[in-house]
């Protein structure tokens, strides 16, 4: 059964199970399929991002230059991981499950984020998603665009809500060595910028590490958490997330216009979720899901009115 050929009235007239039934259908056309393309991303940029250091150091690359790429591949050098997060490139068990957990660890290193704390952290936040005490991204929430650059890099000052969310949301996983890998990486990343500063080199640390992580991070918390959450005030599974039209597009709002498809269905490629999008939107307005002003074939039918 295709949903394109099915009408309002008529996914109106189905049971609810069988309405359910068409949704994880549709859902599992787009599932186990290996995103190669994140692969390719993930150690990619990560291989430019270091290029940029010897480039800049022995005077191949000005700083000036480097600096932008820097920003736009800290910038871009989340989302691989993510896909390993929910094990997407390949479960436990899988003869790929190697590259799935390699490609988690290396892509992450620009941001100087551990991968099993992202991981864990991110659980935490699907399976908690927007409740006040208990979602580690919750304190990302604002009112709008203006308040949440506000509160992101207010949350990011020493002893500021991220670092509160993100230490509870460790504690709860009861993984101690969780807490070792984030203190590990921070260890590192400090060691580099100090040991740059130290050696003559501040500006080339500030410029290829530091600041551009700082712009990413903001630019990531903004697309993956608080535009695809805004409000944030719902936490049932059809009211967690919502559809939206970035004034940017789909490319460079990192594919979170569809972020509604990632969290009801985690194991769906990020590549594909425009297209399950698309197969799947009349249902979501059906059961309630913002969709964020995208038509839906009924809609489209009767010319829009």
């Amino acid at each position: 059964m295709s949903r394109v050929t099915l009408s309002r009235a008529e996914l109106e007239a189905m049971s609810p199970d069988a309405l359910d039934a068409l949704e994880r259908q549709i859902a599992g056309r787009y599932m186990h399929r290996i995103p190669w393309g994140a692969v390719a991303w993930g150690l990619g940029n990560l291989a430019l991002w270091l290029a940029l250091w010897p480039l800049v150091l022995f005077d191949y690359l000005s700083i000036w230059l480097a600096f932008p790429i820097a920003t736009l591949s800290i910038s871009l050098s989340y989302l691989p991981s993510h896909e390993a997060q929910h094990n997407i490139i390949a479960r436990e068990g899988h003869r790929l499950r190697w590259l799935n957990e390699l490609v988690g660890h290396l892509s992450p290193i620009p941001l100087a984020q551990p991968y099993r704390v992202l991981r864990a952290t991110h659980m935490e936040h699907h399976a908690h998603s927007n409740h006040p005490d208990l979602d580690p991204d919750y304190p990302v929430h604002a009112p709008n665009d203006w308040a949440f650059l506000k509160n992101s890099l207010l949350r990011r000052q020493p002893g500021g809500s991220s670092q509160k969310s993100y230490g509870e949301a460790l504690e709860r996983t009861g993984n101690s060595a969780l807490m070792i890998d984030a203190l590990v990486m921070n260890t590192l990343f400090v060691g580099v910028l100090f040991s740059m500063a130290w050696t003559g080199h501040a500006i080339e640390a500030a410029l290829l590490w530091w600041l551009p992580r700082h712009i990413a991070l903001t630019y990531i918390q903004y697309y993956l958490s608080w535009a695809p959450h805004h409000p944030g005030i719902r936490q049932e599974r059809y009211g967690q997330t919502r559809a939206f039209k970035s004034q940017l597009g789909n490319l460079l709002s990192m594919g979170m216009q569809y972020h509604i498809v990632h969290h009801l269905y985690p194991r769906i490629p990020l590549s594909s979720t425009p297209a399950a999008f698309r197969d799947l939107k009349d249902i979501l307005a059906l059961k309630g899901c913002d969709i964020g002003g995208w038509e839906t074939t009924e809609a489209k039918r009767d010319g829009g009115k």
